[in-house]
Order: structure tokens, then sequence, then C-alpha cells
């Protein structure tokens, strides 16, 4: 790769081919602390990099802040901001991607075109305000909007640059006697008392963006920036120009005391209210474009931004370059009969009796799903090898399904478990159904009648040899014959409010008194019912085994507890330092994720041997924000909010690789074999090498209805015998060769 040019902080002194693994192509502006580039990801996704000046490359302080800044802009990724797709704080010269947004900054829209209409500002203003309240609920205050960090892109207006935010709980303050920010956009308190600033002051910036917005110039002018900062402090805004029904609400924004300002949710209130021809048509701006010629003149548009860059749907039957033909891998598609509102219909042609007779023994191996926060499903591979070792039947055929609903306005990605070569599925108006995992055939479907078509559903549980679904919209949990969907026992569970775990044979279920109730999993009869000794309104979670955890965390440490769901006899309690999350256990060893007290990220994975009483603890090299975990063998493999994935091998308490996927709220990842699998929000299952952290390869993209949105809780995908099934936002159940993931 060639070395960083090192001489000056001009353009053409640091033009470079590369940053990291990325190709710079273009200039997109120069600013006083670095240059930003357009460049291309390997698979040719736009990315706009933000590279560090050399001079300041050297200054630790400032190396600090862009760490700093890079984890700001991973914590607030999302509809508003710029969604960071890798960094490298620790590189000769940092470097930060993030993608391309193709719209202008409001500073070059306006400098341009003039000052906005009134609808537009009304826009503008309930978009920034929607984007703080996004920025501040994870803690981070901005301090330095201005119109060159807000890009006007064709879905909204987006934030960028968190070269100086913090956490609003952060200890990091700058350097003494320094103020870093821009006079005009700054509040009295950034002057007054730099180190208290909190979300207040980003408002009081929303309010001179706005003046700028409306007029040209902000509300406070002046050339001489200790003027500025004077008429900060103790003069009143020059709100001439701004459209008469926007300046109380505007006077507000800029008002002197933090605690006379709006909150972000405030405004967005008061701007809905305005005028009741509130215009909500998108403003489109002309598409930024970069700069080939690296002209000096250009004026910059600040720092990197980002770009709802969505790959376009493919066509499902289209064959990539190097996957196997139409001849050797054939898709399926077929659309499940109408559900009826009626018990169940047995659609399969074929008997499956022979099957159904050792349904019992082949459910013991089945699934467990964990309940609370970071849960994570391991199937069972039903003896088989797993996908990513010898193969799948040679007669297997990638397919798919839509298990849809009658009554059309069913939606929703479908949930499954699995046992003995059938998924077990449940969707948004579908109680269950049973599909064959070798074609697809769907051989029972019941509705759920008491469910709204748009609603959330829980996966599906083998237990007891039975299938249990949760209906009703969450108020009754019933179990099923897996043979004909038929009902065998069913109980209200609305007083639960969803802690219910699924244990050994048992269903624990914690009422609001904080009494446990166990259910025989495969008769619905109770087994026992009291308080479990130092517990209170315990979710128990559990991996397989028969013990089931009960961890609460309460800031000052963690209790963990075990507890025999026989008989609810406490097994074992411990009381272990941080606030800690259960992401796995195995023979009385358990894995829990670190949370920071500062950022609320995930910064460490810690090991626990119950028999032994020993801890370990690996620190992460960057904390993951919105992590989900699934363990294998002494492995946690950690997932982000961000895509960041991140291998912890806990026996030789070190990091093995971090890769940066760029997929945004993905699913909990599963490990089968030697791969590694989950969804993205757009349809897409991804697979890893979970040896090496390599990209394997992806299925196309199936948005459905929720094109363009960030769908959250995503189901897991589910592995077994070689073969991989997961669900899509069109409510479509496919799956795929586990081990010709390159050809996906």
């Amino acid at each position: 790769m060639p070395p960083w040019r090192n001489t000056g902080t001009d353009a053409e002194a640091e033009s470079q081919r590369y940053a990291g693994h990325y190709l710079l192509e273009a200039l997109l502006g120069s600013g006083g602390m670095g240059v930003v580039h357009l460049a291309r990801s390997a698979s040719g996704l736009r990315l706009a990099v933000k590279v560090v000046h050399a001079e300041f490359a050297q200054d630790p302080e400032f190396r600090g802040r862009f760490r700093q800044e890079v984890g700001a802009a991973r914590r607030v990724s999302g509809a508003f901001t710029a969604p960071v797709v890798d960094a490298d704080p620790d590189a000769e010269r940092p470097w930060m991607a993030t993608l391309y947004i193709p719209g202008p900054t409001l500073s070059e829209y306006v400098k341009r075109n003039g000052a906005l209409p009134l609808p537009r500002l009304r826009q503008l203003m309930a978009g920034l305000a929607e984007a703080l309240r996004d920025i501040h609920r994870v803690g981070v205050v901005h301090r330095d909007l201005k119109p060159s960090n807000v890009l006007l892109a064709e879905d909204g207006p987006k934030v960028i640059d968190f070269g100086i935010s913090r956490p609003s709980d952060s200890e990091l303050r700058t350097e003494t006697g320094k103020l870093i920010g821009t006079p005009p956009f700054m509040a009295p308190e950034q002057f007054r008392r730099p180190r208290d600033v909190g979300p207040a002051a980003d408002v009081f910036a929303l309010g001179s963006v706005i003046v700028h917005a409306a007029t040209g110039s902000g509300p406070f002018d002046s050339d001489s920036p200790y003027l500025v900062a004077y008429q900060v402090v103790h003069e009143e805004a020059d709100l001439t120009g701004v459209p008469q029904e926007l300046v109380p609400l505007v006077a507000r924004c800029l008002a002197k005391e933090p605690e006379d300002r709006p909150t972000p949710d405030e405004l967005m209130a008061e701007l809905r209210s305005l005028s009741a021809s509130y215009d909500t048509q998108a403003f489109i701006p002309e598409q930024r474009t970069a700069d080939r010629s690296f002209e000096p003149h250009r004026e910059p548009p600040g720092d990197a931004q980002v770009d709802a860059h969505r790959r376009p749907p493919a066509d499902p039957h289209r064959r990539r370059p190097g996957a196997p033909s139409g001849d050797d891998l054939p898709t399926h598609r077929r659309t499940a009969p109408a559900v009826p509102d009626s018990a169940t219909t047995d659609t399969a042609p074929r008997s499956r009796a022979g099957r159904r007779r050792w349904w019992t023994a082949v459910a013991a191996t089945a699934a467990v799903l964990a309940l609370g926060a970071g849960a994570v499903v391991l199937a069972g591979t039903g003896g088989s090898e797993a996908a990513g070792g010898q193969g799948p039947a040679p007669r297997f055929r990638a397919w798919d399904v839509d298990l849809g609903a009658r009554g059309a306005e069913a939606s929703g990605m479908p949930q499954c478990a699995y046992g003995g070569g059938t998924l077990y599925c449940t969707r948004p108006g579908v109680l269950a159904a049973a599909v064959d995992s070798l074609d697809g055939t769907v051989e029972w479907a019941r509705a759920d009648s008491g469910q709204r078509a748009d609603g959330n559903v829980q996966p599906p549980v083998l237990a007891g040899g039975l299938l249990h679904v949760v209906s009703e919209g969450g108020r009754r949990l019933a179990a099923l014959d897996p043979a004909t969907g038929d009902t065998v026992w069913s109980q209200d569970i609305a007083r639960y409010d969803g802690r219910i775990a699924h244990v050994g044979g048992a269903v624990l279920l914690t009422g609001p008194d904080s009494t446990v109730t166990a259910l025989d999993a495969a008769t619905g009869e109770r087994m026992w019912r009291q308080e479990v000794a130092g517990l209170t309104q315990p979710v128990f979670q559990s991996y397989g085994g028969r013990v089931a955890y009960a961890v609460d965390a309460d800031g000052a440490g963690t209790r963990v507890t075990a507890v025999d769901p026989q008989t609810g006899a406490v097994r074992w309690q411990r009381r272990l330092e941080g606030a800690l999350g259960l992401v796995g256990a195995r023979d009385g060893v358990l894995w829990f994720t670190s949370t920071s007290a500062t950022y609320a990220d995930t910064d460490a994975v810690v090991r626990y041997d119950a028999a032994q009483g020993t801890q370990r603890r690996v620190a992460l090299r960057f904390p993951v924000a919105g992590a989900q975990a699934v363990v294998a063998q002494d492995t946690v493999y950690l997932l982000g909010a961000d895509g960041a994935l991140t291998a912890v091998d806990t026996a030789a308490s070190e990091q093995r690789w971090r890769l940066e996927t760029s997929v945004s709220f993905p699913s909990a990842p599963v490990v089968a074999g030697k791969r590694l699998y989950f969804s993205a929000g757009d349809g897409r299952l991804v697979a890893v090498d979970a040896a090496r952290g390599a990209l394997l390869g992806q299925t196309d993209a199936r948005p459905g209805a929720a094109r363009g949105a960030v769908v959250s809780g995503l189901p897991l995908p589910v592995a077994a015998d070689g073969k991989v099934f997961a669900g899509a936002p069109d409510g479509v159940l496919f799956g795929v060769d586990g081990s010709r993931a390159a050809g996906w």
C-alpha cells in the first residue's frame, strides 16, 4: 500500500490512494483538521473517508479526541446521521469511513441559492430536532452543530462531524483554557462554563442554524469572534428576516439559560401544531459531487458524511458470476396456502407419521430460546454435520416460501425453530406453520385470530415434545402437536408480561408479585409455585441445559443465581464485579458481556467458572455499541449495532479478529460449525468464516415494504444439517446451502 505523504496540510500534499482497504477516488473537501475523500469499498459501496492531517496525527490529545469522535459517531449512527463503516484511530494517519451522502451542506446550499422558504425551514427544523433527539438519547452532546455540519440529503437533513462531541456522562474534557467550537453557533454556557455543556447547547445551536438558513447570516454576526462571543452571552439574538411564524420558537431555542430552551421533543410537538397546512413533501436538494480535479478554490463541504445507500434489489432468479448454474442449484419459490381462520389445515400430500413417532427424541436436541437483553439461540444440528462442515445432502436445493396469512395485511419476518428435519415458524397473523426443511413444503399452518397482522410475535420453542407459541397478542401460551398443529394445552400468560422462559422441560412464569410458577412443558400441569430466594421479578435464561439463570445488575455489580427448574431450589448464587449480561452457559461455565459505566457500551467479555469460582476478564480493543453475542467453545462473538463483528477467545484471553460488516442493526449471530450467520434489516443473510473473520457471502436483499426502513429486533437465522434458514421483511422464509455461501 502506498505510504502517506506527510508534507503539509494542503489537499495536493496529502493525496494518496488508500485508507485502510478503501480506494480514495476524489477529494470532497479539506478542513482544518483533516481531508475528506470520496472512496469505494471492495464491493463498490461509496464512502466518505476522513483522514487526519499529518501534523495532528502526532498529537496525543488530538488522537484521543479523534478516537472519541469515532466512538460518538458509532453510537449515534442512524437515520439522521452518517453511519460509520470502518475506522482506524490508531493508524499512522487516523481515518474514519462513513457512508457517502450526495447532498450539499446547508452552508453550501444557502450560499448558492439563498434563504430557504418557510415550508423548507419547518422541515429543516423538524429534521434537526429529530436528529438531536436521537443523538441525545444515546447520551451524546454534539457541541458543534452549524450549517457546514448539516447535510441536506434526499431523505432529510443529516448531522455530521462529531469531532468535539462527547457523551454527556463522560469525564473526558478538552484542554484547560481552550474553547472549542464555532462562536456564532455556540451557546452562552460554552463560553461561560465549557465543562458543564449539556444537550441544551445543541438546541441553542439549532436555533442559530435556522436563523442562518432563513437569512443567510447568524443571529450574532461580527467579523470578530470575540465580539460574537460577547453578543452570544450578553445580547439578544437578531431575528430580522426569520419568518414570523417561527420567531417565537427560534427565540426560545436561543434563550440564554439552558433550562429555558425547549427539548427536541417539545420542538417537534410545537412544529406540528404551527400550521394545519404543514408541508411534508420531501425536500430534495441537488446532489453533492466529488472534486476530481482537487481544485483549491472549492468550498469545503465539511467532514465525512453518510449515504443511506442501499444496494438495489437483485432479481431473485439472477445467477451471480461463479455461482452454480440453474441446473445445478435451482431455487424453488412457493406460496403458502391461505391460512384458515379455523384450527389446522394439513397441506402435505405425503405422510410424516414415521418421522413424528420419534419426535420426542429429536426435540431434546432443539435450540432453547433464551429470553432477556442480548439473548441468542443456538440451533441444534439434529446429529448431523453443521453448516460449514462436509455439507448437506446432495438433494438439497435452495428454496423460499411466503408464509402469508389470509386477510392480506399480514407482514413481518418469520421466526423459526428447528427439529427433526422440520422448521416450525410463526409470524404476525400466523400462529404457527410447519415447513419441510428439505424442500420448503408447508405441511400445516394455523392463523392466530387474536394476533394483529402488524403486531410483534415471539419465536416458537420446542419443549417437552411440543411446539410452544405465544398467541393472542402475547396473552396466551399454546402448546401444539408438532405433527398436526392441534392444541394440546394452553395457558393464560397475560399477567406475566413476557417474563417466560423454557428450561429443561419446564416453563417458568414470573408474576408481578415475584412468584414463579413452573409448568410441565409436556402437559401444562403445575410443577411448583413459589418465590425464589433472593430474587425479585426474575427473568430466567437458559442455553440448552437444565439450569435456569437469573442475572440482576444493580450498578455496583451483578448478582447471578442458578435455579433448578424442576424444584425451584437455588443451586448457587454469586455476586460478580461490573454490569454484566449473560450470553452463554455450558457445563457450569458462564460467559458475560461487561458494560462500560461511562458509555453504556460493551467493553469486555467475562468468563466465569462456577465450580472453581474463577473469573477471567478480556478487555476489548474497541467498545461495541448495542452488542449481541453468541458463544462457541470458548470464543465469544460480539456483533454491534453498527455491524462491527469481534471474536474474543476467552481461553487465551485475547481478541482474535475484528470485521466491519457494514450492516446496521443486525440480528444476533449464530454459529454452526466453522461459520457464523446473521441477518440484515433488508433481508440479507450474511455468512462469515468464524475462524478467520472473513466475509464468505450474502444473499440478495428482500426488503419488501420495509425498504429503506430500520428494522429492529430481527429474528435469528437457523443453521442445521448443513443448511441455513432465515426470514425476510417481505414475509418470505428461505433456505440455502450453508457450504455454498460464495454462491448465494
